[in-house]
């Protein structure tokens, strides 16, 4: 589904007239299956946010490929509708002029779908992220941030798409919503038989939710192993990480 192919980033150091470059990516090569979470684990400043936007189209990458079903995620054809997104700072991801039903109504009405349709899915797919129709007229200021987070991943299913990038989507959740929002995110998938790409610097959410876990570091994969042999990891740093979690 999803294959990335020898990608590089570097950044202008300095200012945009500035001839230094800071490498925040090179030579990552992955895939990610049908249906599959992978989860993406890395410190802060390995890179791993900036590969999300690369996965999602946001960015492009210096060298190497993003290909989502053979599709280059550069073009627009190559991701409308296919691939989503859920990010980290839910109180910017929704415009704070709109309410939850103009927020959730642009993809619908990007898709094409008539207004009457748009309006009956609406309630469907509040109520699939646990909300009810009263949330409709509500705004993004008088939503608690698991409310509000929410709202994000109706939008992201609302294209019923076949890939979500989760971007730190719960770390700025409380643990217990953290733990409410992990639920409903297995819940989804089950539902659309959709994969996600998870990135996290949370080692044990990520095992919780996902098939697979990559470790990212410094803008390298380090290792990927799948969750249940997450104790047989090979890298000192791997193992390290490990170590921090079970502290």
């Amino acid at each position: 589904m999803l294959k990335v192919d020898g990608v590089e980033k570097a950044y202008r150091k300095g200012g945009f007239f500035s001839k230094e470059k800071e490498q925040v990516l090179a030579g990552i090569s992955f895939e990610c299956g049908h249906g599959e979470c992978l989860g993406i684990i890395g410190e802060s400043g390995s890179g791993k946010s900036t590969l999300g936007r690369l996965l999602l189209g946001i960015e492009q990458p210096d060298r190497g490929s993003v290909l989502f079903e053979g599709e280059s995620v550069t073009k627009r054809r190559g991701r409308n509708g296919r691939i989503s997104a859920v990010f980290q700072d839910y109180t910017s991801s929704i415009n704070p002029f709109y309410t939850v039903e103009a927020a959730l109504m642009e993809p619908l009405r990007m898709m094409g779908m008539g207004k009457k349709e748009a309006d009956s899915k609406l309630d469907f797919l509040l109520a699939q992220v646990g909300l009810d129709s009263t949330y409709r007229s509500k705004h993004p200021h008088e939503l608690s941030g698991g409310q509000a987070q929410r709202v994000c991943i109706a939008r992201a299913i609302a294209t019923e798409p076949k890939c979500i990038v989760l971007d730190e989507a719960i770390s700025s959740l409380d643990g217990s919503v953290q733990m409410q929002v992990l639920e409903l995110l297995k819940d989804l998938r089950n539902t659309y038989r959709m994969g996600y790409i998870f990135i996290t610097h949370d080692l044990q959410a990520a095992a919780y939710l996902c098939d697979r876990v990559m470790i990212v570091r410094s803008g390298r994969v380090e290792e990927t192993v799948s969750v249940e042999q997450l104790g047989n990891v090979q890298s000192a740093y791997a193992k390290k990480l490990l170590q921090t979690v079970m502290l």
